[in-house]
């Protein structure tokens, strides 16, 4: 049974050219084979989706579709039924179909010239790092160092896997970049342009294989990476170093290296922003008749002064002695809640005292 072509790209039969390639894109990038290894369904449906772009894209492929008939047309045609063997054909690369996907067209009747393979330049990877440091490092801010295994472009050849650069001619592509195949149909001639294999589609390779890096290009190597840390940074937040990411392929830049900082547990503050909460216990007898405590800042202590009858988790406030603002001016607060400490044994002259002060409760309730 002949297949609906347009209902394979999700598009009705008046679809303008435009929208049969935008919905081939999307559906390309979505079943492409090397986001799929190995599943066979996805990469038939892969094929059966480029076999209905080859026939709708073309005018007069479509137009004998229309003509002949469709899926529920007992006239219509399938691809194969006119000489269309699409089984030989090479999958486009995913990076083919994010940019110019269309490296095969088709010729003679068509009236359409395939596109010179463009060479796969690829960016290196980025890495991803962490480091821990602790709050009173992340108030004043710091540097760190640490070393890092990575990829980093061969220094003997430049990149190329050529020994000493020396380049020459791909004796396969004469230079191209691609393979061209042709075959006669019915319609005219079908070509097709696929990437060179032996030259990656650059149209050179080397005259000799670098030996420090056995023709790859880049080579694995310990190396140190210094970082500057801002002070007031937040746990969790990213640092982005460029070009420090993995060696990129045949010319393409290095990929970038990611810093996640991560603040580590204080054992006195926690803190909200830029922010810092404290807690402290102070006796019952400052509580009820006021004084002066001492509370732990991130430089130093700070006194405060604490007003007669303060009550069991008052909080006070330390201007400007908590987190630079990273994104800001000047610094956040602190808070110190205050907590009123119970003995837990009394000598015998407290014990009268306070039994004294319970009578004097009792008597003015």
């Amino acid at each position: 049974m002949p297949k609906d072509y347009y209902n394979i790209l999700g598009v009705s039969q008046n679809a303008k050219a435009e929208e049969i390639k935008r919905a081939y894109k999307e559906l390309a990038k979505k079943y492409h084979p090397d986001l799929h290894k190995g599943d066979k369904e996805k990469e038939e449906k892969f094929k059966e989706i480029n076999e209905a772009y080859r026939v709708l894209s073309d005018d007069r492929a479509r137009a004998n579709y229309d003509r002949f008939g469709s899926a529920e047309s007992t006239g219509g045609f399938q691809a194969g039924d006119f000489g269309f063997d699409f089984r030989g054909f090479d999958f486009p690369d995913f990076e083919d179909i994010l940019g110019d996907f269309f490296g095969s067209s088709f010729g003679g009747g068509f009236g359409r010239e395939g596109s010179r393979a463009r060479a796969r330049v690829q960016r290196g990877a980025d890495l991803l790092h962490e480091i821990a440091i602790t709050l009173e490092e992340a108030a004043s801010g710091t540097a760190k160092s640490f070393i890092l295994e990575k990829t980093e472009q061969c220094t003997s050849c430049n990149g190329t896997g050529a020994e000493s650069g020396n380049m020459k001619t791909c004796d396969a592509c004469n230079g191209s970049g691609s393979i061209k195949s042709s075959r006669r149909t019915p319609f005219g001639i079908f070509s097709t342009s696929t990437t060179c294999r032996k030259c990656n589609g650059t149209g050179r390779i080397a005259e000799r294989i670098c030996k420090a890096c056995d023709g790859r290009g880049f080579i694995r190597m310990r190396k140190k990476i210094d970082v500057e840390i801002p002070a007031g940074i937040e746990s969790g937040s990213k640092l982005r170093i460029a070009g420090e990411g993995e060696a990129g392929l045949r010319g393409g830049r290095s990929g970038d290296l990611y810093i996640t900082v991560n603040i580590k547990p204080h054992e006195i503050f926690e803190r909200r922003g830029a922010d810092l909460y404290c807690e402290v216990s102070i006796p019952f007898s400052t509580a009820v008749l006021g004084g002066e405590i001492e509370a732990p800042t991130l430089e130093r202590t700070a006194m405060i002064k604490i007003p007669p009858s303060t009550q069991t988790e008052t909080s006070f406030r330390l201007r400007g002695k908590g987190m630079p603002r990273m994104h800001g001016y000047g610094s956040g607060d602190e808070y110190v809640k205050v907590k009123i400490k119970v003995p837990k044994k009394l000598s015998r002259k407290q014990r009268e005292l306070i039994e004294e002060l319970r009578e004097h409760e009792r008597e003015e309730e």
